[in-house]
């Protein structure tokens, strides 16, 4: 078989989809439509670019790169390997995959637990939340493990069925808020009101989809080779596919809910976060059933994107370390998520932001570069381009994420603050177009024998 018929094809798309939508997919998007209000149009098209448009393109530009090992490996093997490990400790059990757990609970068990006033309730000396907690996460990534054990089989599992229901359960919400409208759009605030799609573009980072952008390819590779495609330029093609049809649905899914969170912005000014915004918008419109639809819609998103997660992750380990096996790291990954999950939500996302404001620029950086390489196809014998681009954007996003820890590098700080664009938090720009020029007159200056790699 050369090529998918058009049903696969769409059930290939849909299964990516459901990989990437997780809980922030959920809750950034309402909160940007609630805190930019009359700006939402603005602020979510720079929330497009790094939550749509670059996750989708990295799976391009992984697939046809012959996977992340390669592409990085253009900067330097080391930094390949150590690229690679921060990525996937990042959306594996260090943070990704223990958020899908503990934010789908906060959404799922605990507003049960408030209902019926047993948040402060004690039972055998432990806490009633906190015992709940545990318990829920058991059966979670117990679940989780069990789906991911066969990752070849995920098109059936997610794309088939836990996908359409989510999708559906978004539209009713949808559907709900365009046939009554629930508040009228406020004045943008925050940084919305000076700069709209900047703070969109920033805030796309969150969804932390660009970093599972640069695996999950290998996962839909596999999928796409289990319905007999074996020529690599063919799983290649039904990849690009894959990601257009993804993308498709998310514009659709992200316009929906920055809609829900602009109306509904206008209920309240207490607010903290997105969820709270979906939990008043589907309280007015639906009344208790509400959070019960709000419950399953959290519930399967977050689910989806933990075995994507935790198949990816078996998936690079086994490669590693082989010893273990898929089926022993998947394991591995879900009792570790497991743990850090009951953690709690506000310490996981304490941590979360500064590693991915150093993370972030580098995967995005890696990825324009593949893509200019798809129309210069001579670009990596250009031998000092990746390196150079790599390690001056790489100075500048570290600078950013220790700063984000409370960190600073007083002269290396400073100098980050001057740069172009830093008020908007793109500091990293000038640097890595700086780089990517200083690359190209290296290349044409150093000899061969001095090749980086």
């Amino acid at each position: 078989m050369t090529s998918l018929p058009l049903g696969k094809r769409l059930l290939v798309g849909f299964t990516l989809f459901a990989m990437f939508f997780g809980a922030g997919n959920l809750i950034f998007p309402p909160w940007l439509g609630a805190q930019a209000g009359v700006d939402t149009l603005p602020a979510l098209a720079g929330f497009l670019v790094t939550a749509v448009g670059f996750p989708i393109l990295g799976v391009m530009a992984v697939a046809e790169s012959g996977g992340l090992k390669s592409l990085a490996g253009r900067v330097h093997p080391a930094f390949a390997f150590v690229f690679m490990l921060l990525i996937y400790l990042s959306i594996g059990p260090c943070l990704a995959i223990p958020r899908t757990a503990s934010t789908s609970f906060e959404m799922v068990v605990r507003p049960v637990l408030e209902n019926f006033g047993l948040l402060e309730a004690q039972m055998g000396g432990w806490s009633l939340l906190g015992t709940s907690q545990f318990a829920y996460s058991v059966v979670f990534f117990l679940l989780a493990f069990a789906v991911a054990l066969n990752p070849e089989k995920l098109t059936q599992r997610l794309g088939r069925f836990l996908c359409p229901a989510l999708i559906t359960l978004i539209a009713i919400l949808w559907i709900g808020v365009m046939a009554t409208p629930i508040g009228e759009p406020g004045i943008a605030k925050a940084g919305y009101a000076a700069n709209a799609f900047f703070t969109g573009f920033i805030d796309g980072y969150q969804t932390m989809d660009t970093l599972a952008a640069l695996n999950f390819g290998l996962i839909i590779a596999m999928n796409i080779r289990a319905f007999g495609i074996r020529s690599e330029s063919a799983v290649v093609k039904e990849t690009v596919f894959a990601g257009i049809v993804a993308a498709v649905i998310f514009f659709c899914v992200y316009g929906a809910l920055s809609q829900v969170g602009m109306e509904a912005g206008s209920i309240s000014n207490s607010f903290e976060n997105g969820a709270q915004i979906l939990t008043a918008a589907a309280g007015t419109l639906f009344g208790p059933l509400g959070k019960v639809l709000l419950g399953f819609v959290f519930f399967i998103a977050c689910f989806n994107t933990c075995v994507g997660l935790i198949a990816c992750c078996s998936d690079y380990f086994s490669s590693l370390m082989p010893k273990l096996g898929y089926r022993g790291w998947a394991a591995l990954f879900a009792f570790v998520s497991m743990i850090v999950s009951n953690a709690g939500l506000t310490l996981i996302l304490k941590f979360s932001i500064p590693v991915l404001v150093a993370i972030y620029p580098i995967a995005i950086v890696l990825i324009v570069l593949a893509l200019i390489t798809l129309v210069w196809r001579r670009l990596p014998e250009h031998r000092w381009v990746y390196p150079m681009t790599i390690l001056f954007t790489g100075v500048v996003a570290i600078t950013q994420g220790l700063e984000a820890f409370g960190l600073t590098v007083p002269m290396l700080t400073n100098v980050c603050r001057d740069l172009p664009w830093a008020a908007e938090g793109l500091q990293w720009v000038s640097p890595a177009i700086g780089g990517f020029f200083v690359g190209l007159f290296s290349s044409w200056k150093i000899p061969h024998c001095c090749d980086p790699s």
